[in-house]
């Protein structure tokens, strides 16, 4: 079901789709209006069966997205049920060239009301930035008709998803960031881990870099040894996912299962993503703070905290947010300083 959405003209829109969620931001007047909804995207089913409720059921957020053909189901409410072939979950690394990419990014739009926008801010991986920034600013510059009618995109601007989170925190940080000496960004997503080092505004490039490894990972770990334990196969990590965030069982063949104790056996897995970090990263003496951000932030931070036992680490307040916000400061003040 549609929701109804005011439409507007934007100056800069930020959009992060991400693997486990998507985030948007947009200014609404003098304030800055932040979205998210998950970012599975299955094909549209052909009833709306709440609506025959007679009002008793309340319809779901979702918004039917049409691209190259076919309709996807994306928003709020969308189910997280079923194996990734049902939900629409892509995890794959040609990720921001599939449908469900492009079906998320016209959810979004659709989300903030856009019909005219005229500089769109995207994030990607730090590994994939250079492979897939043309295809974005190629695939969506221009006109788009996702199944409601025209949007216009003027520009689009690619950029690596960490420094997002760095333009976030120097916001927050104000006169105490230090722009002489280096500070580690560690963005720990739903299926890669990305990192950048960077001293002011200049990024070091020979010490950032990124690697599939994220929370999903972890909860593709507790999906194994609960089957292992259990016998019957369980392939719904998005259920997994919640019953961790929410810190309650999950409902397996009908009983309350508490997946703590497969949680904290998964954990180990999350030391190859920071091993590769480690060692690309070198000694980490120079840095200032170690700035940790993502939505699978917690997940990783023991594993970082022994990692890296000297060094300050900063954890963003509302981590799955920070890349967005960076990315509309980063877009606002390109699109004010082209106007000027």
């Amino acid at each position: 079901m549609k929701q109804h959405i005011q439409h507007i003209k934007h100056s800069t829109i930020a959009i992060d789709v991400g693997y486990g969620n998507t985030k948007s931001a947009w200014a609404l007047g003098s304030d800055i209006t932040m979205n998210m909804f998950p970012s599975l995207a299955p094909l549209a089913a052909n009833t709306a069966l709440n609506s025959f409720g007679g009002g008793l059921f309340k319809s779901r957020n979702v918004v039917t997205v049409e691209v190259d053909g076919a309709r996807y189901e994306v928003g709020p409410d969308v189910s997280i049920s079923g194996a990734h072939v049902h939900t629409g979950r892509a995890l794959s690394e040609d990720f921001a060239a599939t449908p469900n990419y492009a079906a998320l990014l016209g959810g979004a739009l659709h989300y903030a009301g856009a019909r005219e926008v005229d500089r769109l801010v995207l994030g990607l991986p730090v590994h994939n930035t250079q492979k897939y920034a043309a295809h974005l600013k190629d695939r969506f510059s221009g006109s788009h008709d996702f199944g409601w009618g025209e949007i216009h995109i003027g520009s689009v601007l690619p950029l690596p998803q960490p420094l997002g989170t760095l333009i976030s925190y120097i916001q927050q940080s104000g006169k105490k960031y230090d722009p002489e000496n280096a500070y580690l960004v560690i963005d720990v997503g739903y299926f890669t881990t990305d990192w950048v080092v960077a001293h002011g505004y200049t990024v070091d490039d020979t010490r950032s870099g990124g690697v599939p490894g994220g929370a999903a990972h972890v909860y593709q770990q507790v999906a194994s040894l609960i089957t292992a334990d259990q016998v019957q196969p369980i392939e719904g990590i998005e259920r997994i996912d919640k019953a961790i965030r929410e810190s309650k069982p999950l409902v397996y063949f009908g009983k309350d299962l508490d997946v703590g104790p497969y949680l904290k056996e998964a954990m180990a897995i999350t030391q190859q993503s920071v091993k590769e970090i480690q060692t690309r990263v070198g000694r980490p003496d120079d840095l200032r703070s170690i700035i940790l951000t993502g939505g699978g932030a917690q997940l990783y931070a023991p594993a970082i905290r022994a990692a890296f036992p000297q060094n300050v680490i900063h954890m963003m307040d509302v981590p799955c947010f920070a890349n967005v916000r960076g990315f509309y400061t980063i877009g606002a003040a390109r699109q004010t300083a082209r106007t000027a």
